[in-house]
């Protein structure tokens, strides 16, 4: 396992990460996790990701009793988490100072830990003044309750927003943002942030690197294995959206590369997300740990993505997208 910085900052996290979106307590409880996080670690894996709506909060109990069972040292590993969506009352959502500060404590409450090394923003607020956010997430910074906060699914323009107003009133600003980003998601981490790299040091901390398992090349639009994401009813329009000629022709059309460089296709996926240099660390999902197996068997790959390699992939997939950072500052 290698390990990068997160953007400019000093926190060294895995390049492959694991995280409970999905799983924990939906589709796995505490012995299964337990197993899972085990078998991530054994892979050198020290990153784990979280939310506060993960399982409506499960998802953060199950990761933090599964650590306090192990009986890790703290130092050793890093754990983040999400607030944005933390019930169904007016403030239990968003990104007010009273549910940022509300949803941080009950989200170190259900994991049992005392700080995380990361905590997001999970959606932007468009309700809330940035100035308030940002001055609430260095509040839990100051406190100890976090060491460094981030973003997720924000445009470069709100990022932007967010750093001037940290560095206006002298304030700590978000070093990292988790984007969704895979062969058929690509626009923000490949065009529209590539100004906030250079400019404010932004590190990013991927997820769904296997464009929610169609990288996996198993899905047809006929075939939707039962116990598979696609199966449940929150992601039939997912299934709709992804499960389409076109697609499933480019993941058809990925299959001869991964053949020849003797690797499955989801490994190769991965090591593509992995290989590119904005990229802190891919956050990976499984719920047996033959997946977490062939999951970080994607490292070993990395080095095979040669020029030419990666060109037979951009012929296949085409969807590179036109760079033009003048249209987002």
């Amino acid at each position: 396992m290698e390990y990068k910085n997160l953007g400019r900052s000093g926190l060294k996290v895995s390049q492959l990460s694991y995280g409970s979106w999905v799983t924990f307590g939906n589709r796995i409880d505490v012995k299964e996790a337990k197993s899972l996080i085990q078998y991530c670690r054994y892979y050198g894996v020290n990153f784990f990701d979280n939310a506060e709506v993960y399982a409506n909060g499960r998802a953060e109990e199950i990761m933090g009793q599964v650590i306090s069972e192990l009986g890790w040292k703290r130092s050793d590993i890093v754990v983040s988490t999400k607030i944005f969506w933390g019930g169904y009352g007016p403030n239990d959502k968003g990104l007010s100072r009273k549910h940022i500060i509300e949803g941080t404590k009950g989200s170190l409450k259900r994991l049992e830990m005392d700080y995380v090394d990361l905590i997001y923003c999970h959606r932007p607020d468009v309700c809330t003044p940035i100035e308030e956010t940002v001055r609430a997430m260095n509040y839990v910074i100051d406190n100890g309750w976090a060491f460094y906060w981030g973003t997720s699914e924000w445009s470069a323009q709100q990022i932007s927003e967010a750093w001037s107003v940290a560095q206006r009133l002298d304030l700590v600003g978000p070093i990292v943002e988790q984007p969704e980003y895979n062969l058929f998601s690509r626009h923000k981490v490949e065009s529209e942030y590539i100004p906030l790299y250079s400019k404010y040091g932004l590190g990013l901390t991927t997820w769904s690197p296997l464009a929610s398992g169609v990288l996996t090349g198993k899905y047809t639009a006929k075939n939707i294995p039962p116990d598979s994401r696609f199966a449940l009813e929150n992601y039939k329009s997912l299934a709709s959206r992804l499960l389409v000629d076109d697609v499933l022709r480019k993941v058809n059309g990925l299959k001869p590369i991964a053949e020849e460089l003797g690797v499955p296709l989801s490994q190769l996926a991965i090591a593509w997300c992995a290989s590119n240099p904005n990229v802190s660390s891919v956050i990976t999902g499984a719920t047996k740990e033959s997946q977490i197996l062939d999951n970080m068997k994607a490292i070993d790959v990395i080095p095979l993505l040669t020029p030419d390699v990666m060109a037979k992939i951009e012929a296949v997939v085409q969807t590179k997208p036109k760079h033009n950072p003048d249209s987002y500052r």
